[in-house]
């Protein structure tokens, strides 16, 4: 009996044994992952976000340049809006009253008016009108078409001048983009030939250098899109006011009969000796 027991007691001994053991290496276990590893590189830092003002400042002078670049487009978008219009640079109340005046003959009072009422429309016909001779066949009309031809393409190109602008500033946008770009990546080879290969050393001229990239583009490619959309709209308006001009100059040398323009002429007269 007692050997038996005592078999008994040994094997509860060594079950309690390594129980303890098994709990003691579990202990371990758990510390050692609480604990750092020497041997494992730190944490990454967490990246912070950036505003725009922040890329804006990190760009160096460069971006000053964009930044009158971008003023200057926003500011040539906003004159072509409200210049190049029908309605600014041929007014329709305007277009027919002069053809009123064409009708009944009356050069001085369509004159007058386009002198009152400065506009390209009124600038082409103004010219035109200076060239009226009665004597002449169709009241000279060769020579009118021909002087309202020249002050057409004087008005085409005086907005032009403006819509050129934006395409100034698309093409020098990219450019200076593309300047601080490369001038970035001078600043990292330099690091780099300091002996500083740490990504740190390098992040400052590569930051620069695409945040120019970035600059020039987002002022460049709004500019080349406008470019063209003034371009194309000013060519329009002034096919327009070419239609007006010739309306109104075979009127005058009686190719076209409108009904009712000598009324219409009568009102316009009445109209620029009240003013």
């Amino acid at each position: 009996m007692q050997p038996h027991l005592n078999r008994k007691r040994t094997d509860y001994l060594v079950l309690l044994i390594a129980l303890a053991l098994w709990c003691v290496a579990g202990l371990q276990s758990l510390r050692a992952q609480d604990e750092p590893d020497a041997a494992s590189p730190p944490p990454a830092a967490e990246v912070q976000s950036k505003s725009a003002f922040d890329i804006y400042k990190e760009g160096g002078w460069f971006m000053h340049v964009l930044l009158v670049c971008s003023i200057g487009t926003i500011a040539v978008v906003v004159y072509s809006f409200i210049q190049i219009t029908p309605k600014k640079m041929a007014p329709k109340n305007l277009v027919e009253q002069v053809n009123g005046c064409m009708a009944s003959k009356d050069v001085g009072t369509a004159y007058q008016l386009c002198q009152s009422n400065p506009n390209s429309y009124s600038n082409v016909i103004s010219t035109a009108l200076l060239k009226v001779n009665f004597d002449r066949d169709l009241a000279n009309k060769a020579s009118m078409v021909e002087a309202a031809a020249e002050s057409l393409d004087e008005e085409e190109h005086k907005q032009m001048v403006w819509v050129n602008y934006l395409n100034v500033f698309a093409t020098l946008a990219p450019m200076i983009g593309l300047l601080g770009t490369v001038w970035g990546m001078i600043e990292s080879f330099d690091q780099l030939a300091a002996g500083n290969a740490q990504p740190q050393d390098l992040a400052g001229g590569i930051k620069k250098a695409m945040g120019t990239t970035a600059g020039g583009l987002i002022v460049g490619i709004p500019a080349m899109f406008f470019y063209f959309f003034f371009r194309d709209k000013l060519a329009g308006v002034m096919t327009t006011i070419q239609k007006h001009a010739s309306f109104a100059i075979d009127i005058l040398s009686g190719e076209i009969r409108l009904e009712g323009a000598v009324e219409q002429a009568a009102e316009a007269a009445a109209e620029t000796s009240e003013e």
